[in-house]
């Protein structure tokens, strides 16, 4: 990452997913201008870092603070009170980034502004170990410079995609943003199924874990599509294509699927309604 800033960064809560974030940004440097973090509950893995700041509340901070970025990592739930005392940064050279869940563009700029610069950022969990992937949008303040900024500080975690489109966030939430959750239910199904099979506990949980982690190494590692990689490992009439038979079927996998992220989907309609 060669991106890095003039002015320093704000962040806001410095939980799992805010820490994911500085550990990426103090790693990459891309922060070289320093970190101010806000976090009542404290960030003893900060404490001392060069260049980190750690206040456990918007008081302690500088009356001249300039930051070039606000970052907000605090739960959806806690936005009505954290967010409104930022709007004294709103300024055409600070943009404010978002990685709460269900929170619009339209509801940062009722609270902050209708002239703040906004991007909204759905991580995932992954994040954490710097195998996340980050959907990005953001709204017609924010100009070039401001929007690759803010798509470099979340790809300090992993992958980031931009779009356009805010409307399609509601789905990427419910793939990628619910997505290691359903991943872990598999892991769980996999393993009790191996259970009921005869397998002892122990030896199942770690096959199934595992068989997911290498699986998905593979796929990412690849050139051939997820389809072929499944194709490679089914035999005619083997086991695989007997089990397949099963979650392929048309009451099968896809379709569980596929209404599990509908309804993940819808419900974040509803909270951002």
């Amino acid at each position: 990452m060669t991106t890095s800033m003039e002015r320093p960064l704000l962040l806001v809560g410095c939980g799992k997913m805010g820490g994911a974030l500085l550990s990426g940004w103090l790693e990459s440097g891309i922060t070289a201008a320093g970190v101010e973090v806000i976090e009542p509950m404290g960030a003893a893995a900060f404490e001392g870092r060069p260049g980190v700041t750690i206040h456990d509340a918007i008081d302690g901070l500088a009356g001249d603070l300039d930051p070039e970025v606000v970052v907000f990592a605090v739960k959806p739930q806690q936005m009505d009170e954290a967010a409104p005392p930022f709007s004294k940064f709103v300024s055409p050279s600070t943009v404010f980034l978002s990685i709460a869940a269900g929170t619009t563009i339209a509801y940062f700029e009722d609270r902050l502004g209708a002239e703040a610069a906004i991007v909204r950022a759905m991580p995932n969990t992954p994040a954490a170990i710097g195998q996340g992937i980050t959907v990005v949008t953001s709204n017609a303040t924010t100009n070039d410079a401001q929007r690759e900024l803010c798509r470099a500080l979340v790809a300090a975690t992993g992958e980031a995609v931009m779009v356009d489109d805010e409307g399609l966030m509601d789905a990427v939430t419910a793939l990628s943003g619910s997505g290691p959750a359903y991943v872990f239910l598999l892991i769980e199904c996999m393993a009790e199924a191996g259970v009921q099979a005869g397998l002892p506990r122990d030896l199942a949980e770690r096959l199934a874990l595992v068989t997911v982690a290498g699986s998905g190494q593979l796929a990412l590692t690849s050139d051939a599509p997820p389809s072929q990689l499944r194709e490679n490992v089914t035999s005619p009439g083997g086991t695989t294509h007997e089990a397949l038979q099963v979650l392929m079927a048309d009451d099968g996998l896809q379709k569980i699927m596929t209404e599990a992220i509908a309804a993940a989907t819808r419900r974040g309609r509803e909270l951002a309604g």
